[in-house]
C-alpha cells in the first residue's frame, strides 16, 4: 500500500505531469459537452442493454464515445478541448455502466412472474438511485484508490486517455467507427429486417442415448465483444462453454431417458436450461467470494476511506482544481436523495414500511462495501473482470436470508430481494465505470467535480430509458423466454432462478450447483499457479463461468474475435511495438462500431415492429446456413485485414 500524503500537498506530490497542468483553465463542462455527452449516453446505454441481454457481457463506451466526441467536436464544428471530449465520454460512459446494472437484475422481476412487465417509475428510481450512489460512494474513494494505490492501473481509463491525448495530436479515427456501424447496420438488418442471414447455425444429434450439439450464432456483435475482451478471456468464456455443452450435455444426457418422438436438439436444450448451466451457479459464488477475499486489504483500506476519505480534505488551505471532489454537504444531501425515496419504492412495493426500511438498510450496507470491491477490482484487472454477478449473487443470499428471518415469502419477498440488488448491481457497476473514468481524468488533469457531475447527468438520462428499451426488447425478441430469437439474459435468468426457490420452497439442483463451485475452486488453483509464474494468461472464474451459463452458440463468434484480437497483434507486432499498438487501437474501433450498429438495428427493427404493427418482421426472403456461414467468415476476415492495413491514426507518446 503507497504511504498516503496529505491532500494539502498533494499537487507537489503527484508522480507525473498531468496532460493539462493543475494551474492552467481550460473549457471542460460545457453546454455542447454535455449535450453531446447525453445524446451519446442515451444511444449507448440503449444499445448496451441489447448486448448485454444478447451476449451476457456489455463493453466500456468510453473509447468509441470519445472518439465519436472528438470527430464531432473537433472535426466537425472545429472546437473542443481535450477535457470536454473527456466530459462527453465520461457521460456516455455513465449510462452505458448503469444499463448493465439494469439488464442484469430487473428482468428478473418479470421473469420470475412478480412484474408483468417493465414498469416505468420503478425501473427509473432502481437505476437512477443505484446510479447516484455509485457515484457518491466512490468520491470518497478517489484519492486512496485512483492517486495513491500504485498497483491499481485503471486499464480502460489509461486506454482512453491515451486515445484522447493521441486525438489531441491530430488523430482520431472517427471513419473507423462510422464505417463499421454500417456494417453493423446493414448486417443486421439482413438477420432482422429481412431475413437473409441465418441468426444461428447449429445442430444436435444422438449417438445411443449421448446427445451432441454444436452451434454458432451469426452476429458481427459478438465477433466484436471478442476483439475487445480479447482472447484471454473470449477463450475463457468458449471454456465454460465448452464445458457445459461439450463436456457436461454428453455425459449428462447419456444417463437421461429419451422422450419418445423428441428432436435431439430440443434435448439438448432442455437438459442444458433446466440443469447443466445451474454450474455456473457455483462458480460464480466461488468466483464472487474469492475475489473479495484476495483483495481483503485493499477493500478494507477503502472502506476506511470512503468513511472518512475526507478527514483531512484541505488541511485548511484551497485545493488545486485537479484535487476538488464535490462537496462533502452536497454528497450529503445526494446520499438522502437517493436512500429516502428508496425506502418508499420498496414499501409502496411490498406493502410493508418495516420490510421497506430493512431493504433499504440492507441495500445501503451491501452498495457501501459493494462499491468499494468494484472499484478495487475494476482497478487490478479491469471491468472486463469484475465479478458483478458475483457480487450480486451475494447480495440476493444476504437480502434472502434477512427477509426470510422477517417471515417474507411468496412474490413480496422475491420482489424485495430482487429489488434490493436491482439498486446495488446499479451502484457497482456505475462505481466501477466512474474509476475509470476519474483515473482518465487524473491522467488528462481534469476536474474531479466537474467530473462527477457528468457522471450524474449520465446516470440520470440513461435512467430515463431503460424502461422503454426493455419494454421494446421484450415485446419484439422475448427476454429470457428461451424461445428461438429470444435474448439470453443470462444473468437475470439466473438470479431468478437462484430467488425464485428460496422464496416458494423449490428444490435448486445443488448437485449441478456443487459441481460449478468445484470447477470453479479448480479454476481459482489453476489461475494462482499462472499468477505464480507470472504469465500473462490467467484462468479467471467469472468469464467461465458466464460461459457455463450462455449457449455455445455465442460462446463461438465471441472466441473468433478473440482469435482475429490475437493474430492482429502477433501479426502487427512482427513490424513494431508501435505498429501492433495501431492495429489493436483500430481493431477496438471497428469492434466499437460494429456493435453500436447491430445493437442500435436490432432496436430500430424492435421499434419499427412496434410502431407498424402490421408488418410482421423478419419478412423472410432467403435463409442459406452456407450462405450465413460465408458471409460470417468473410467479416471476420474484413475486421482482421482492416485492423492491420487500414491507414495511421495514433502517434507515438510516452505513457504517464
Amino acid at each position: 500500500m503507497a504511504e498516503k500524503a496529505s491532500a494539502a500537498s498533494s499537487s507537489q506530490q503527484i508522480p507525473f505531469k498531468p496532460y493539462v497542468p493543475a494551474e492552467r483553465s481550460i473549457a471542460e463542462f460545457t453546454l455542447k459537452a454535455a449535450l453531446l455527452g447525453v445524446v451519446l449516453t442515451l444511444v449507448m446505454s440503449a444499445a448496451n442493454a441489447y448486448v448485454g441481454l444478447y451476449a451476457g457481457m456489455t463493453v466500456s463506451a468510453s473509447i468509441p464515445a470519445a472518439v465519436i466526441s472528438m470527430g464531432i467536436l473537433r472535426g466537425l464544428l472545429r472546437r473542443g478541448t481535450i477535457l470536454e471530449n473527456n466530459i462527453v465520454q465520461t457521460i456516455a460512459s455513465a449510462g452505458e455502466s448503469l444499463a448493465a446494472g439494469i439488464i442484469f437484475t430487473v428482468p428478473a422481476l418479470v421473469l420470475t412472474g412478480v412484474w408483468s412487465g417493465f414498469k416505468f417509475w420503478p425501473v427509473f428510481l432502481i437505476a437512477l438511485l443505484g446510479g447516484i450512489l455509485g457515484v457518491v460512494f466512490m468520491i470518497p474513494l478517489r484519492r486512496s484508490l485512483i492517486v495513491e494505490e500504485r498497483q491499481l492501473i485503471y486499464p480502460e481509463g489509461v486506454a482512453c486517455a491515451e486515445v484522447l491525448e493521441v486525438g489531441e495530436e491530430g488523430g482520431t479515427g472517427f471513419g473507423y467507427i462510422l464505417s463499421a456501424m454500417g456494417v453493423g447496420f446493414i448486417f443486421k438488418f439482413f438477420v432482422n429486417g429481412v431475413s437473409i442471414i441465418k441468426e444461428t447455425v447449429e445442430g444436435a444429434v444422438r449417438a445411443g442415448r449421448t446427445v451432441l450439439y454444436f452451434g454458432s450464432d451469426i452476429a458481427v456483435v459478438l465477433i466484436g465483444v471478442g476483439f475487445i475482451v480479447g482472447f484471454n478471456i473470449s477463450l475463457l468464456v468458449f471454456i465454460g462453454g465448452a464445458l457445459s455443452w461439450l463436456i457436461g450435455l454428453p455425459i449428462l444426457s447419456s444417463f437421461r431417458a429419451i422422450e419418445p418422438g423428441s428432436l435431439a436438439l430440443d434435448s439438448a436444450w432442455g437438459i442444458w436450461g433446466s440443469e447443466i448451466r445451474y454450474m455456473g451457479i457455483g462458480a460464480m459464488v466461488v468466483g464472487g467470494l474469492w475475489s473479495i477475499i484476495r483483495i481483503r486489504h485493499g477493500i478494507s483500506s477503502g472502506v476506511r476511506e470512503a468513511l472518512f476519505g475526507y478527514r483531512s480534505e484541505s488541511g485548511g488551505k484551497l485545493l488545486v482544481r485537479t484535487e476538488q471532489n464535490l462537496s462533502r454537504r452536497l454528497i450529503l444531501v445526494l446520499l438522502i436523495i437517493a436512500v429516502v425515496p428508496i425506502f418508499f419504492l420498496y414499501s409502496h412495493l411490498i406493502g410493508s414500511a418495516g420490510i421497506g426500511l430493512i431493504s433499504t438498510i440492507t441495500m445501503v450496507i451491501s452498495a457501501f462495501f459493494f462499491v468499494a470491491v468494484s472499484s478495487y477490482i475494476v482497478g487490478l484487472v479491469g471491468s472486463s473482470n469484475n465479478p458483478v454477478s458475483g457480487m450480486t449473487i451475494c447480495t440476493i443470499l444476504f437480502a434472502s436470508v434477512l427477509l426470510l428471518l422477517f417471515g417474507m415469502t411468496g412474490n413480496n419477498g422475491i420482489l424485495a430481494a430482487l429489488g434490493v440488488a436491482g439498486v446495488v448491481c446499479c451502484a457497482l457497476c456505475t462505481a466501477g465505470d466512474v474509476s475509470q473514468d476519474l483515473k482518465t481524468g487524473y491522467l488528462l488533469g481534469a476536474t474531479p467535480r466537474k467530473q462527477q457531475l457528468a457522471q450524474l447527468v449520465g446516470v440520470v438520462a440513461a435512467a430515463f430509458i431503460m424502461a422503454p428499451t426493455l419494454t421494446l426488447l421484450n415485446n419484439h425478441y422475448g427476454i429470457g423466454t428461451g424461445q428461438p430469437g429470444a435474448l439470453q439474459a443470462a444473468q437475470a435468468t439466473l438470479f431468478a432462478n437462484i430467488v425464485r426457490p428460496i422464496f416458494s420452497g423449490q428444490p435448486l439442483p445443488w448437485m449441478m450447483i456443487g459441481i460449478g463451485a468445484m470447477v470453479g475452486i479448480a479454476l481459482l488453483i489453476i489461475d494462482e499457479a499462472l499468477r505464480a509464474r507470472g504469465s500473462h494468461f490467467r484462468a479467471h472464474v467469472m468469464p467461465v463461468a458466464v460461459g457455463i451459463y450462455l449457449p455455445l452458440s455465442l460462446s463461438v463468434p465471441i472466441l473468433a474475435g478473440g482469435l482475429v484480437s490475437l493474430l492482429v497483434g502477433k501479426l502487427a507486432a512482427r513490424r513494431s511495438a508501435e505498429a501492433a499498438r495501431e492495429a489493436q487501437h483500430r481493431g477496438t474501433l471497428l469492434s466499437s462500431g460494429l456493435i453500436a450498429g447491430e445493437a442500435i438495428m436490432g432496436i430500430a427493427v424492435a421499434f419499427l415492429a412496434w410502431a407498424w404493427r402490421g408488418i410482421e418482421l423478419p419478412i423472410h426472403l432467403l435463409e442459406s446456413d452456407l450462405l450465413s456461414v460465408g458471409i460470417f467468415v468473410l467479416l471476420i476476415f474484413l475486421l482482421a485485414w482492416f485492423s492491420l492495413r487500414g491507414r495511421k491514426i495514433t502517434t507515438k507518446f510516452d505513457q504517464p
